[in-house]
């Protein structure tokens, strides 16, 4: 699909949604930016055929989705972009703008289940240990970093987010922010721990020109703290050197130190419930999936031990 995709597009009750997000629900910005770009573009699809974006019909919804469909998205991604919509159809109905609703009879899109992308704790050792013997970037910054977020469980968002005045003063634990402004307080490692306390001097070092000094925990070469896609960057880059010194081709991303932190802790016997409340998640569900990765590796386990298996 060849339409421009812009903001001014939006409807006024789309930009009143969007501002009801922002303000009453307190989603986080990348869901924020999520949904707006999501009905943007059915706001688009729908002026290029006329249709005024509130009053659109459950044809137009599914007119709208097997376009998308031939683009070829993830389910994932279709079934985010069917969340935004159905959003914003309730909020018409709740404050009286529309009365029937168009997507009561329209499903997500069947997903199907995968494993999250994960590191053992061998392999997590040695990841961490790359940026020191590679020294492709900022060694120090780059362990601390890779640590940080293991031993904490952090999603990518609260790592560049995490400030030295939310720290303990010994880098025991932190309080941080997540989703839905929800606070946690998470912990680090003595790895982690001996990680920033070679790196922290470091950063004081770059700080010195830098004006105003952020506050940052993590900081670019430039004394500027770092942004997701730098962290996101960064990440890449050490992922590649790990299929090339291993040859495991694993595909390592920020998440994946998340996803690594969950799995050691439900496979060491650590309750689902406190894994949930350490990741932050609102859901159970959504941690459960963890205790799936133990199976798949006891079953691992099982074919290459058993005599008979």
């Amino acid at each position: 699909m060849e339409e421009r995709r812009s903001a001014e597009q939006l409807s006024e009750k789309a930009r009143e949604y969007l501002d009801y997000l922002a303000t009453v629900r307190r989603v986080s910005r990348q869901t924020l930016r999520a949904y707006s770009n999501d009905l943007t573009h059915f706001s688009v699809y729908c002026a290029a055929r006329g249709v005024v974006t509130e009053q659109a019909s459950m044809q137009d919804v599914q007119h709208f989705m097997s376009e998308l469909t031939g683009e070829r998205l993830a389910a994932s991604s279709l079934n985010r972009t069917l969340s935004s919509i159905r959003g914003f159809f309730r909020f018409l109905i709740r404050f009286n703008y529309r009365t029937d609703d168009p997507m009561s009879s329209l499903r997500n899109v069947k997903q199907p289940k995968t494993l999250p992308s994960f590191l053992w704790e061998p392999e997590i050792a040695e990841f961490a240990e790359l940026p020191s013997r590679t020294a492709h970037l900022w060694a120090e910054r780059d362990t601390a970093l890779i640590l940080t977020m293991y031993s904490a469980g952090l999603r990518i968002s609260e790592l560049v987010s995490l400030c030295m005045k939310n720290c303990a003063p010994d880098f025991t634990f932190a309080r941080i922010t997540g989703k839905g402004d929800k606070e946690r307080e998470v912990y680090f490692s003595d790895d982690a721990r001996e990680a920033l306390r070679l790196y922290l001097p470091l950063r004081s070092e770059k700080l010195i020109k830098a004006a105003p000094a952020p506050d940052a925990l993590f900081i670019s070469l430039r004394g500027k703290p770092l942004s997701v896609s730098g962290v996101r960057w960064i990440i890449r880059q050490y992922s590649q050197q790990f299929t090339i010194q291993t040859g495991l081709d694993k595909n390592i991303h920020p998440h994946s130190l998340r996803h690594s932190f969950a799995t050691h802790l439900v496979n060491a016997g650590c309750d689902v419930r406190v894994v949930q409340e350490l990741l932050g998640h609102a859901s159970i569900s959504t941690t459960a999936r963890y205790a799936h990765v133990n199976i798949e590796h006891l079953k691992d386990v099982y074919e290459k031990s058993h005599p008979h298996a």
